[in-house]
């Protein structure tokens, strides 16, 4: 289930960026991006539509994703 980041509280959609951009394995280039610079990049991917938060119930946990990705999954 998509969750519209405009229902999430600023400081839970925060913590959630923050959650997603330490996450082993985000690859962002070759050049060192700043965390606060990485949450402003994934904010506007949500608000353009390019990443979607997903609230899985099957394993009771959110994930922001490519909308893409979402959108081709079974």
């Amino acid at each position: 289930m998509i969750i519209p980041f405009t229902e999430l509280g600023e400081d839970t959609l925060n913590n959630l960026i923050e959650q997603f951009v330490l996450q082993e394995g985000t690859e962002y280039g070759e050049q060192d991006i700043s965390l606060s610079e990485k949450v402003i990049q994934v904010k506007q991917q949500l608000k353009c539509g390019e990443a979607v938060i997903v609230y899985s119930e099957l394993h009771e946990s959110v994930h922001i994703v490519p909308a893409a990705q979402f959108r081709n999954k079974p």
